[in-house]
């Protein structure tokens, strides 16, 4: 299952990726708030996944919502 959900992982971090992408081009063309929030939310997707595929993550997950 660990590989599998690499997977998953690598998948949030290529959207997220395509997403911040997204915002940087509305930058150029629009701007505003249509810039801004694929901004945050592709940065947050990019975060996110590369902090899934750090080694030992799923214990700092588990320590942080006490479910021990």
């Amino acid at each position: 299952m660990g590989d599998f959900m690499g997977f998953w992982y690598l998948l949030l971090l290529l959207t997220g990726v395509v997403v911040f992408i997204v915002g940087l081009v509305k930058i150029k063309t629009a701007g505003g708030i249509k810039a801004f929030v694929p901004l945050v939310t592709g940065g947050l997707f990019v975060i996110l996944s590369v902090f899934l595929l750090t080694p030992n993550s799923s214990e700092i997950i588990t320590d942080l919502l006490n479910l021990q």
